[in-house]
C-alpha cells in the first residue's frame, strides 16, 4: 500500500501557508488527497491559496507565537477537518545585517516566529497527532548547521528549531508520533528575493561556492519535502545532496570564520552594512500585524 493512499482523506496542517514554501506544500499534499488546514497571518492570501486546491480546506488567520490563539486554532481545525495526521511547522521570517546595529525588536521577532512559533505549533497540535499517530515536520534550514555572518537571528532560530525537533522526536518515538526535520537551502521565495535586493547580502551569497549559492524553485523544494511526509522521514534535505554536508558540520564554523575575515571587509566597499528589517512580504505582514492581530476563524 502506497503512502499516498494512506494519506488520502487525512488532514494536514501547514503554517506559513500564505505564500512561498508553505503554499507549495499545500499543493503537494492536496495532490495526495489530503484535507488541508492553512494557517498564517494573512487570511485573504490563505483563501487565495485554498481556492487553488482540489480538496477540502480550512483557513485560519493566527499568530503562531500566541499559545492561546494556536490552541483555539487547533480546536477549530479539528472541528472542521478532523484530527491532523500531518503538521508542518513552516512559518518563518528573517532579517539581515550586523548584529551590533540590528533592531532588537526585529531580531527578537525572528526568534519568536521561527523557534517559539514552531514549539507553539507542536504543543497545540500534539493531542491530535497522538490520536492519529501522525507526523510532525519542522522546516529548518542549512542555516541550522552553516551559520552565516549578517544573519544571526535567522541562523540562531533555525539551529534552535532543529534542536527542539530532535528533542521532541526523542520524547515522541515511543508514542508512535514521527518527528522530522527538513534542511532547506536557498528557495525562490519573496524572502530570498528581498534579501537579494540588499547589496551586501546579495554579494555575501555571491561569495559562496557555486553549488552553495544556487536557488531552487518552490515547486521543486516542496516536492522534496512532501516526499519526506510520504515516508515519515526523520530528516530530509532539499536539495538531497545537502546530506553530504552533514559530516562536515564540525569544521563549518571554522570555514565560515576564515572566509568572513577577508570577505566582510571587501563587502563593506559596496557601502555601509545596514540592517534590512524583516524581509519579504511575509515579514512585512508580520510586522504590520504586531499589536493588532485579529484572530480569524
Amino acid at each position: 500500500m502506497s503512502r499516498e493512499h494512506v494519506l488520502r482523506g487525512r488532514t494536514a496542517v501547514v503554517t506559513g501557508a500564505a505564500r512561498g514554501l508553505g503554499a507549495g506544500l499545500t499543493r503537494e499534499l492536496a495532490e495526495r488527497g489530503m484535507h488541508i488546514a492553512l494557517l498564517g497571518r494573512e487570511r485573504e492570501r490563505l483563501e487565495q491559496v485554498a481556492r487553488t486546491l482540489p480538496v477540502e480546506t480550512y483557513c485560519h488567520a493566527v499568530d503562531v507565537t500566541d499559545d492561546a490563539a494556536m490552541e483555539r486554532a487547533a480546536r477549530a481545525v479539528t472541528d472542521a477537518l478532523g484530527a491532523p495526521s500531518v503538521v508542518i511547522a513552516n512559518a518563518g521570517i528573517a532579517e539581515g545585517g550586523p548584529f551590533a546595529t540590528s533592531d532588537a525588536a526585529s531580531w527578537r521577532r525572528v526568534i519568536e516566529v521561527n523557534l517559539i512559533g514552531s514549539a507553539a505549533t507542536a504543543r497545540s497540535f500534539l493531542p491530535g497527532l497522538l490520536s492519529t499517530r501522525g507526523y510532525f515536520l519542522q522546516i529548518a534550514s542549512t542555516a541550522a548547521f552553516g551559520s552565516a555572518p549578517l544573519m544571526s537571528a535567522y541562523c540562531a532560530s533555525k539551529a534552535g528549531a532543529e534542536s527542539f525537533a530532535q528533542s521532541l522526536r526523542a520524547e515522541m518515538t515511543h508514542r508512535r508520533v514521527g518527528v522530522g526535520i527538513a534542511y532547506v537551502h536557498w528557495t525562490d521565495t519573496d524572502m530570498i528575493r528581498d534579501a537579494d535586493r540588499h547589496t551586501v547580502l546579495r554579494e555575501l551569497r555571491a561569495h559562496m561556492p557555486p553549488g552553495a549559492r544556487r536557488t531552487y524553485p518552490v515547486a521543486r523544494v516542496a516536492a522534496w519535502v512532501a516526499h519526506a511526509v510520504d515516508r515519515r522521514s526523520s530528516t530530509v534535505y532539499a536539495p538531497p545532496r545537502l546530506r553530504l554536508v552533514q559530516p562536515l558540520r564540525p569544521v563549518l564554523p571554522l570555514a565560515v570564520t576564515a572566509v568572513s575575515r577577508w570577505a566582510l571587509p571587501r563587502l563593506a566597499e559596496y557601502g555601509p552594512v545596514e540592517p534590512t528589517g524583516l524581509l519579504g512580504a511575509g515579514g512585512q505582514a508580520d510586522r504590520h500585524a504586531i499589536g493588532h492581530t485579529p484572530e480569524e476563524p
